[in-house]
Parts: C-alpha cells; sequence; structure tokens
C-alpha cells in the first residue's frame, strides 16, 4: 500500500498547543510537511509564513471566510441577505492565499436560514461561486465547495458530492471542485469507494477523519488502507488533509500513518 501526502490540519491537531503558531511548529516537528487549517484570519499572514518557512512547510488549504464561527454561523454563501459580506471576504481570503502561497480555497455553502425558498438558497450560492471562481481564477487559485453531513450539522445546505457537482455544474466554473472529506460522506452516504472513483475528475481536496467519532484512522469502521488503495487507483495526487480529533495527545496517535499499523 502506498500512503498518500498527509497535510496536518491545524484546526483539529495539535490543540494541545493554543496558538496557531505553535501548532505549525509541532506540526513539523512530528514530521509533517503540509499543513491547512480551517481560518487563518486570527494571526498576521506573514506570521504564519515565516512559520512556516522556519520549516520547510507548504500550507495547502483554508477556507473563505464563513460567518461568525464562534456564534454558530457554518458559512454564508448560501445567505442572500449576506453576499456583499461573502464578496468581500474573498478578497481577505486572496491576500492570505497570495502570502501562505495558497493554491486552494475551500468554500462553505452554511446553514440554510429558515424560510427562504431553496430556490433563492441555490441561487445565491450558485451566483456566489460564480463570482468566487471569476476572482480566484485571476490569482490561479481553485475553488472547493464541500459536502457536510447533516447529522454533525443540522441544516447543512450542501451535503452531498452529488449535489456540490450540480451546483458546480449550474455555476459553470472551470476551476472549482469537489472537497471530498471522507468522514462526512460516510455519515451521509458510505459508499465511499464508489463515489471516489464515480467523481475522481471533479474532486480536487481529500480529507480524512474515522466515524464514529471524527477520530485518527484505526478508531472506527473506516477501512484506510482499501480506501488509500482506491485513492492511487483514481490517479489521485493531491494532499489528504488529516482533520480530524485524536483521541488523546496528538503526537502519540499518530501512529495510523505507518502501513503496517492499519
Amino acid at each position: 500500500m502506498t500512503m498518500p501526502r498527509f497535510a496536518a490540519n491545524l484546526s483539529m491537531l495539535f490543540t494541545e498547543h493554543a496558538s496557531l503558531l505553535d501548532r505549525i511548529d509541532a506540526a513539523a516537528k512530528a514530521g509533517f510537511k503540509a499543513i491547512e487549517f480551517q481560518f487563518p484570519y486570527a494571526c498576521k499572514a506573514a506570521d504564519i509564513r515565516a512559520r512556516m518557512n522556519a520549516h520547510g512547510l507548504v500550507c495547502v488549504l483554508h477556507n473563505l471566510p464563513a460567518g461568525d464561527w464562534d456564534a454558530g454561523e457554518r458559512g454564508i454563501a448560501c445567505h442572500p441577505d449576506r453576499v456583499d459580506e461573502f464578496r468581500a471576504g474573498i478578497d481577505v481570503a486572496l491576500q492570505y492565499a497570495r502570502v501562505l502561497g495558497v493554491s486552494q480555497l475551500n468554500c462553505l455553502a452554511g446553514l440554510a436560514p429558515a424560510g427562504v425558498p431553496d430556490a433563492t438558497l441555490r441561487r445565491t450560492l450558485v451566483d456566489n461561486l460564480r463570482h468566487a471562481s471569476d476572482r480566484l481564477r485571476t490569482e490561479g487559485v481553485n475553488l472547493l465547495l464541500e459536502p457536510i453531513n447533516t447529522f454533525d450539522m443540522p441544516g447543512f445546505y450542501v451535503s452531498a458530492a452529488a449535489q456540490a457537482i450540480s451546483i458546480l455544474d449550474e455555476a459553470g466554473a472551470d476551476n472549482a471542485f469537489v472537497q471530498f472529506d471522507v468522514y462526512h460522506a460516510q455519515r451521509m452516504r458510505g459508499e465511499l469507494a464508489g463515489s471516489l472513483r464515480q467523481y475522481a475528475h471533479r474532486i480536487a481536496h481529500v480529507q480524512i477523519a474515522d466515524n464514529p467519532g471524527r477520530h485518527e484512522p484505526g478508531t472506527g469502521e473506516i477501512n484506510f488502507p482499501f480506501l488509500f488503495d482506491v485513492l492511487n487507483g483514481i490517479g489521485y495526487t493531491g494532499w489528504v488533509g488529516c482533520e480530524y480529533r485524536p483521541m488523546g495527545d496528538t503526537v502519540a496517535g499518530l501512529g495510523w500513518m505507518k502501513p503496517s499499523s492499519l
């Protein structure tokens, strides 16, 4: 089994360290060559880049601004009353992407606002994705759309790969792809291998966590050796983001990354 290239998701891993910058140090010390995170915006981009450079790390992904996360918002891209805010956030994200060398930015559609017709939500999301993809294309950056399971996030507007692809097709963006999170896909539908094979040409980033619990691979029901073979078989050469909650100390739980351990 050939293992993928793993990126540490610093919103989930190394949370024993309070600051994002200290987590970068910890990821490098643990042997990671790449990092990703949900939101870098609490730190100065130059400070993140300096810490990355000190360790020879690359940053492969972060999200567009997604509203007030601490207040429970999970994206605003489908909200018809937040279009100006969403589009202003694209410029902020691109400022960080330039400094960090990020070539893919992820969009969270958000929770469907109560009382808004589905047609309005979809039209808003499609228009925002079309606008975002146009802006990102000028910078050579891909746009990603991530389906998220509705057990963990009830009411999340995009919850399946087929739905995401349908929306991206309507947006007509040639630089927009699916971010395929194995954990979310397993919770919603399963059929992981079939989905990866079916949508291989539309998937530009993969994230992993086991189910149940969203813990490290090897703690639940997903057959990761088989899944990694599927990724090899479809020709996936991108990074695989480790977006899981360690059951204990992050470093102590990294044994799964050795092929013989799974």
